[in-house]
């Protein structure tokens, strides 16, 4: 029988055709709580992905466009006189919403991107002095282009750190392509989609997965994954315990996902790559190599042994 997860991808999918991994990829963060950093080039459905789940999961739903010129308050809100000269009212800034699509965040300064840590980390913004917490669930789902670097500025690891996932849609396959072309002949695929869930679901599916069971072998798969990244000589800095925990938390929403109760390795392994390689900081030999940090991450999974779990263990 089709439960929401299944009914929650059948929809999206409406609208982004031939992305079922990242697809699945993106609703892992989601219920793992985590937010979402998509860097590719222009035209590959970033946005339509972003809007398609807000429908599907029927979430408020914002979209800020980054900018040289853009200011902390377009983020956090800001505060105006009100009718007598005591009084002040707040105006909500974009992350004053349950879906944030911050589009090529990467072009806005340094000093707007840092307004956005506090909202990623906290779940809160403050104004004046007044903190106030943005709608729960908050997801933020953030592009950059990768393709050009005019007016760009990269994102720091501290920034970087706060995203649960990294993904790269990629251009679709041939016949992925017919099929695009052929439904946007006549409509707007987005305004087929149907709303699945509200807020009050998402909430309720996220409480579920972070009371998934994960048996000490997998605690110690992780631990060791973790510290491998600490020792490669392609790597200078490796994951941090921030870095494993969000590793753990989308281990188990990819076992909510394969309707477990529990986690296996294999979740594990599913999500690494896309979990830690925009966590890495490579060394300079492996930078003027141009290393990739996924094929590094593949080889520690090689290299990790991977632990045999029992149902005997879950009990």
């Amino acid at each position: 029988m089709e439960n929401k997860t299944d009914r929650i991808l059948n929809e999206v999918e409406k609208a982004i055709i031939g992305k079922d991994d990242v697809v699945q990829k993106v609703l892992t963060s989601i219920l793992s709580n985590g937010h979402i950093l998509l860097e590719d080039v222009p035209g590959v459905g970033k946005t339509t992905l972003a809007v398609a789940f807000s429908r599907a999961l029927g979430l408020d739903y914002e979209r800020m466009q980054f900018t040289s010129d853009s200011v902390p308050s377009d983020i956090t809100g800001f505060s105006v006189p009100g009718q007598n000269s005591d009084d002040f009212i707040y105006r909500p800034g974009s992350a004053m919403t349950n879906l944030l699509l911050a589009d090529e965040i990467n072009r806005a300064s340094s000093k707007t991107q840092s307004a956005l840590l506090e909202v990623m980390e906290e779940r809160q913004v403050t104004v004046d002095g007044v903190t106030r917490p943005v709608p729960a669930p908050f997801i933020v789902i953030a592009t950059q282009n990768p393709a050009g670097s005019s007016g760009t500025q990269l994102l720091p690891p501290s920034e970087l750190d706060r995203f649960m996932i990294r993904l790269r849609m990629g251009y679709p396959d041939h016949n992925s392509l017919i099929d695009i072309l052929r439904d946007r002949h006549e409509g707007n695929p987005l305004d087929t989609i149907n709303q699945v869930t509200d807020k009050h679901d998402i909430l309720k599916m996220q409480k579920e997965v972070s009371a998934l069971y994960v048996s000490d072998s997998v605690y110690d798969y992780i631990t060791s994954l973790s510290e491998e990244t600490r020792k490669n000589e392609d790597i200078a800095l490796g994951i941090s315990p921030r870095a494993a925990l969000a590793l753990c938390r989308m281990s188990k929403a990819r076992a909510y996902l394969e309707k477990r109760d529990y986690v296996i390795p294999e979740d594990v392994s599913a999500v690494f790559a896309d979990t830690c390689a925009h966590r890495l900081t490579l060394s300079a030999e492996a930078r003027m190599s141009r290393t990739n940090p996924a094929k590094i991450l593949k080889d520690i999974l090689k290299k990790v042994p991977m632990p045999v779990t029992s149902f005997r263990e879950k009990a």
